[in-house]
């Protein structure tokens, strides 16, 4: 029986058990729970693969499938443009694949093979892509299993530490997207980000912790809890920033981190923000970056003592226009170095970045291959963390 040939009702029945036993399947159970619902549909077979930390793969969550190429595979492809892709296997059968994304994050792609790809078979093909990322995304929350599979080898102490801090990598919504990465990805030392969404705003940091050792990653974690204590407690962007001084100054006086914290109001475009003692955020409009549009005047870092006693921080303010990304880093992507010395720079951060709008690319997968050029810039050898958080304001 195909797609077309189903009796109506089918589909709604075989989807509500799908949903019946997803609640109770064991996150490595998925991939099977999956083909079957597939062969239920008339489908040949699925396979799920998530894509690794460092995004350069889709392994595989079932045993003898293969670990393809995020950068040479049509899998791969189907992952960095977020599109379906067809293509006859060496058998002749269809081979879809089909981006598995959980709100704005890329989780890996989803495989189907079907002897017929008709309107009513893509359908429920594209209704279980649109599934399976939400069950993933819940069984992870709970689970080592696929940690482990998309780790390619072992993770510092203080990467895991981090790690567990820190928010999806991208998230967003027909008004906004912000997207993150970090590297060296099992080496982690100090640098961490976070954005979360409210109804009308966006709200992001960034931190550089000063060192790069197990106290370089308490710091930032504990930076990371005071920035969401204070906003989950209905502060505003000064108290927010004062909540994390005090945090750190409390309790690890000896050590201090810089950042920038903005809030961005999604009905106007108003990005205010502060910066304590980090490099100043970049302005692109136009395909062109405004030079100086988000520079102001230097504070100290985050956690110094006698901050505490003085004026409250300066809060900037700019107003944003429908497409414009704002983009915040830490100095290990300027600073990143090649044999030869040469640094890997501002300008070719920018005009990477203005080359990949320019080309129309979706800001996830644009700061995907910025972080790989500059690892190879620096032959996956940084000496300092580098992490590039970049917010698009795509309409109000």
């Amino acid at each position: 029986m195909n797609g077309e040939d189903m009796p109506i009702g089918t589909g709604e029945r075989l989807l509500e058990e799908l949903l019946m036993d997803a609640h109770a399947a064991a996150p490595m159970d998925v991939p099977q729970l999956a083909d079957r619902y597939a062969t239920s549909l008339g489908l040949e077979r699925v396979t799920i693969h998530l894509v690794d930390l460092q995004q350069r793969l889709l392994v595989p969550l079932s045993r003898g499938e293969p670990v393809l190429g995020v950068d040479d595979s049509l899998a791969g492809w189907s992952y960095r443009t977020v599109s379906l892709q067809v293509a006859n296997d060496d058998g002749g059968e269809l081979v879809a694949w089909l981006p598995l994304v959980d709100g704005a994050e890329r989780l890996g792609v989803l495989g189907v093979r079907t002897p017929m790809l008709d309107g009513s078979t893509l359908r429920r093909c594209r209704m279980l892509a649109a599934l399976l990322p939400m069950v993933i995304t819940s069984k992870r929350t709970y689970s080592d299993s696929y940690a482990r599979q998309t780790r390619s080898e072992s993770m510092r102490l203080t990467a895991e530490m981090l790690r567990a801090f820190l928010p999806p990598r991208t998230l967003g919504t027909e008004r906004v997207v912000s997207t993150a990465v970090l590297e060296p990805a099992y080496e982690l030392g100090g640098d961490a980000f976070d954005h979360s969404l409210t109804k009308d705003t966006l709200h992001a940091a960034i931190l550089d912790a000063m060192g790069h050792d197990l106290a370089s990653g308490l710091t930032a974690s504990v930076a990371m809890a005071g920035c969401r204590n204070a906003r989950r407690n209905g502060a505003d962007l000064v108290d927010m920033v004062h909540n994390v001084d005090q945090a750190l100054a409390t309790w690890l006086p000896d050590r201090f981190c810089t950042g920038v914290f903005l809030h961005l109001d999604l009905s106007t475009g108003c990005l205010r923000w502060i910066n304590c003692g980090h490099p100043p955020p970049l302005l692109i409009r136009a395909q062109r970056v405004i030079e100086h549009a988000l520079e102001g005047v230097p504070e100290p870092p985050l956690g110094l003592p006698a901050r505490l006693t003085e004026p409250a921080r300066s809060v900037h303010e700019v107003s944003l226009e429908p497409g414009d990304r704002v983009l915040l880093y830490t100095d290990g992507v300027t600073e990143a170095r090649a044999d030869n010395g040469e640094l890997f720079g501002l300008d070719s951060f920018t005009e990477f970045i203005i080359r990949a709008t320019a080309a129309g690319e979706p800001a996830p997968e644009t700061l995907r291959r910025l972080v790989h050029a500059i690892l190879g810039h620096q032959r996956s050898r940084l000496t300092d963390d580098a992490t590039i958080l970049l917010v698009e304001w795509l309409s109000p």
